[in-house]
């Protein structure tokens, strides 16, 4: 710089892609860069305090303002005496609240163009967002700037952020303020944190072997971390195209906006008053995208593939969860419907006119801001993940841990087998134990659902036809032979019958316990001075009978995959499940609460 001191702002400077820009402003030593966000005080990361931006703001090269959008005194605050505006700022788009994204994407942004309007600012560069013409339902290949804005936009932050966009675009040329709009898509880069580390946490909790989809569920539902393990799936038929913009390329192309503005009268009233996409001009397949991260983190790329329609449920029921507890503090869901169909439609779109009007070409390419961005998150490899210790509470509420006893034997058995006949009858007699088990649980588990669930026979009748199979089974079994075509049958011991008269004592000190429990229960409500016990009892009563209204053969065949289900879920993720499962019990807790004191708080009128 020569003269006179230029200023820039950058509005939201302290965001993801907003980052990249100021130092990129302050490298190429165009402007003094105000740096304007929410944060009472700038917070620097060691790299940064050691870096351009550190130098800068000690320099006087840049400094940081405090400013709320949406309050128009502080907007004109920080614009004063600024020569161009970058407005990048926006709420987090996972954050599904309209009243948020509109007070800051429609109202704070009218209040920046009043400001630059006001204080004759020269140029005004808006980020936007590809999604402004993406309705989810129909994918768009190789689209242009001639798209219109969708009617039926993925959510609050596509659809706001379309309405600042046309309020930018229509401000162009008041009071000489020169305006355009940066439609990036899908940005990553260094400093991302929500796609790369959201994709290393859903391959982390299954050791690459994580279901992306319902882990997003899961999370969701338990207001926490994603979680759940099955296998990475890919939602859609895994062949959608998708065009993505590594960081740097978006900071580059706002200063290409900029130049072009600030360009000879020609250039600039071509450049000004429009819209302009862009990417890294590489467009590829959304999963194969993503399994270059999981690769390149250390982890498995998904394989098996599930249709949208299949999730969109799931999402929807999430969705709903959100609404009715989103007031009491639960975080914000990401596995919505918008999301689902960002995840299975095509979305590429041509920079053609960013080329010709602005100048803008990909600096970095897409393979090397890959590599960029895995050496960024040398924390989210595999190999640098905390290795769990112990046995899980899943597997001892499961027959004390005997599963993973038998897979170490299984495991010691594979080690030191080395042709030896012992220790190949042994790696023999270990893996058939595992399948005789399973096959047992399957054939119990069909024969009570045929025999009692199915047939819809009343109590006295199942329980004649159990006693009938339970006296022909033990009959038969004990007559056979100790050996069958070389199979071992392993003799009931008597001692499986006898009821012993601890067990007994111990059976009717429960039933007497739940009982008098129960009496206590009755005494308390009789008195009437108890809502906390009321509410949980009628709660209670209501949940009953809904589930008593659900036929048998129904609760049976729902009940027993969640329940498999539930349990292998739990082995897998039982640190990560007892921190949500404490956390939704604290908002249970807190709605409770408000619900006490309102109704207490209702007698006390009365």
């Amino acid at each position: 710089m020569s003269g006179e001191e230029r200023w820039c702002v950058v509005t939201g400077g302290r965001g993801f892609a907003a980052r990249h820009l100021v130092e990129m402003l302050i490298q190429y030593d165009l402007f003094s860069v105000r740096i304007a966000d929410l944060e009472p005080q700038i917070t620097l990361t060691t790299e940064e305090q050691n870096g351009v931006l550190g130098h800068a703001l000690k320099s006087g090269r840049a400094n940081y303002v405090s400013a709320d959008l949406r309050d128009k005194p502080q907007v004109l605050k920080v614009i004063e005496g600024a020569e161009v505006v970058f407005h990048m700022a926006a709420p987090n788009s996972s954050v599904n609240s309209h009243q948020l994204h509109y007070a800051v994407n429609v109202q704070g942004t009218k209040n920046v163009i009043d400001a630059c309007v006001e204080l004759k600012v020269k140029r005004l560069i808006y980020t936007s967002s590809a999604s402004v013409v993406f309705d989810g339902i129909h994918g768009i290949i190789n689209g242009d700037e001639s798209l219109p804005y969708t009617d039926k936009p993925l959510d609050s932050y596509s659809a706001t952020k379309a309405e600042g966009e046309a309020a930018i675009l229509k401000a162009n040329g008041t009071n000489g303020l020169l305006t355009c709009s940066l439609r990036p898509s899908s940005i990553f880069g260094p400093g991302d944190r929500l796609f790369v580390p959201s994709l290393a946490a859903a391959a982390r909790a299954g050791k690459s072997k994580v279901s992306l989809s319902v882990w997003m569920a899961i999370k969701v539902m338990l207001t926490s971390e994603f979680l759940l393990k099955t296998m990475l799936f890919m939602i859609g038929d895994g062949n959608n195209i998708y065009d993505f913009t590594y960081v740097e390329n978006v900071a580059h192309a706002h200063i290409c906006a900029d130049r072009a503005l600030a360009s000879e009268q020609e250039v600039a009233e071509k450049a000004a008053g429009q819209a302009y996409f862009i990417t890294n001009m590489e467009p590829i397949k959304f999963w194969e995208f993503t399994s270059l991260i999981l690769e390149g983190l250390g982890y498995e790329r998904p394989r098996i593939k599930i249709p949208a329609f299949a999730v969109m449920p799931i999402a929807q029921v999430i969705e709903l969860i959100y609404k009715i507890f989103g007031p009491y503090g639960m975080k914000v869901p990401q596995l919505i419907p918008s999301r689902i169909r960002l995840l299975s439609c095509s979305r590429s779109f041509n920079c053609s006119k960013a080329k010709d009007r602005l100048g803008y070409a990909p600096i970095v390419p897409l393979e090397e801001g890959l590599k960029r961005t895995l050496e960024s998150y040398p924390h989210l490899r595999v190999e640098n993940q905390p290795k769990r210790v112990g046995q899980s509470k899943a597997s001892i509420c499961l027959g004390s841990g005997k599963g993973i006893v038998m897979a170490a034997e299984l495991l010691k058995t594979l080690n030191n087998a080395t042709g030896n006949i012992e220790n190949r009858k042994h790696l023999c007699q270990t893996m058939y134990l595992d399948k005789k088990q399973t096959l047992i649980t399957l054939l119990v588990l069909v024969a009570i659902y045929y025999n009692f669930i199915a047939s819809q026979s009343t109590i006295v009748t199942a329980a004649s036809k159990l006693l009938l199979v339970v006296s022909i089974f033990l009959f038969i079994h004990g007559n056979l032979p100790e050996k069958v075509f070389g199979y071992t049958i392993e003799k009931i011991p008597i001692s499986y019958f006898i009821l012993s008269e601890e067990r007994s004592h111990q059976a009717a000190l429960s039933v007497a316990s739940s009982w008098n429990a129960a009496v206590n229960v009755l005494k308390s409500l009789c008195k009437g001075n108890d809502w906390s016990l009321f509410l949980k009892v009628v709660i209670s009563l209501l949940i009953l009978s809904f589930l008593g209204a659900i036929p048998f053969q129904t609760l049976f065949i729902i009940g027993l995959p969640v329940a498999f289900a539930a349990f292998y879920l739990y082995e897998k993720n039982e640190q990560a499940i007892d921190s949500m499962f404490l956390e939704a019990l604290s908002l249970v807790c807190k709605m409770k609460s408000d619900i006490t004191k309102k109704v207490a708080g209702s007698k006390k009128k009365d």
